[in-house]
């Protein structure tokens, strides 16, 4: 489960990468710096399954020890249900180990 996870993971980043040329409510390029991207490792601990956005939240185990948790904003939930993710994806991996590729908000 953790592979097909990631892969949602992977495809859920993709989609908001792709995004950036597309006009919707939310611009990729003006939200986010893709140039600012790095993989994170940790455990995934929990997630909502909300309108318009889903979020899901992973613990980083720093190498001094300490934990960082992370929040993640997925695209929408209906995008995600026509790329063939479900609710079941993200509970099925709770506690599991995951890499997530983070991209930082743009600063003003």
């Amino acid at each position: 489960m953790q592979c097909k996870l990631h892969g949602v993971l992977v495809a859920v980043l993709g989609l908001l990468a792709a995004a950036a040329p597309a006009s919707a409510h939310h611009s990729f390029a003006a939200e986010f710096d893709a140039n600012k991207c790095m993989d994170l490792t940790g455990t995934f601990t929990s997630f909502e399954w909300q309108n318009p956005h889903g979020y899901f939240h992973l613990d980083v185990k720093e190498p001094n020890g300490d934990v960082t948790s992370w929040t993640f904003e997925t695209v929408s939930l209906s995008t995600l249900k026509r790329s063939g993710t479900q609710r079941k994806d993200f509970t099925d991996n709770v506690g599991k180990t995951v890499t997530v590729r983070r991209v930082l908000l743009r600063t003003v």
